[in-house]
């Protein structure tokens, strides 16, 4: 299991939250939605778990992961480096869906989940995705697909499709990139650190 991600540092993470967030609270934002999924995956049936982290590890870093750091070069790069330290079959989730559980990332992980599997893929809601898991882990599967804009998802999807891969799909998710999108994602999972991160910040309760 690989979690790919920034140290949650005021001004360098969830920049699109401000306004109305300041730079220190989307900071917040942030912390708690890392510490969410991080909780998660140490939930799952994993050999290896791998923070593939941009930055500093802090205390915040539970014990079991592994840190490693992001390499340099866009994304695109960055995450073909973090499958290419992978041998055997690698699943990858990123920070900004704090709504993710055990189950919902279960059929990537059961046994048998990757009998005649290539890969296994989750959509986000703005074009991206959200996961990506990988038989074989080969960087090339992810250099050169333009990564943050509203066709990363159906470019990365189409270029496992032309390998020859046989591919399956995850439920499609929101990832937390502006104000709207944090209200969704933490009505999705109440009971979770970054809902109520987001309840304290906002004054409001979440429904």
């Amino acid at each position: 299991m690989l979690v790919i991600a920034k140290e949650p540092v005021a001004g360098r993470v969830k920049t699109r939250l401000c306004p109305p967030f300041s730079p220190a609270e989307a900071a917040e934002l942030a912390a708690s939605a890392l510490a969410d999924t991080l909780e998660t995956v140490l939930a799952l049936p994993a050999r290896r778990r791998v923070l593939v982290l941009d930055g500093r590890p802090g205390p915040w870093v539970p014990p079991g992961f592994e840190v490693v750091p992001q390499s340099a070069g866009g994304l695109d790069e960055r995450l073909a480096a973090a499958f290419g330290g992978c041998t055997g079959p690698a699943l990858l989730v990123g920070m900004d869906t704090p709504q993710i559980t055990a189950a919902l990332l279960a059929p990537a992980l059961a046994p048998g989940a990757w009998d005649g599997v290539g890969a296994w893929f989750g959509p986000a809601e703005d074009g991206g995705f959200w996961a990506l898991g990988l038989a074989d882990p080969d960087p090339a599967l992810l250099r050169g697909v333009p990564m943050s804009v509203p066709e990363t998802g159906a470019v990365q999807r189409h270029r496992l499709v032309e390998a020859g891969l046989a591919v399956r799909d995850l439920p499609v998710l929101v990832d937390v990139d502006t104000a709207d999108d944090a209200h969704r994602v933490a009505s999705a999972a109440p009971g979770g650190r970054f809902a109520s991160t987001f309840g304290r910040l906002t004054g409001a309760g979440v429904r």
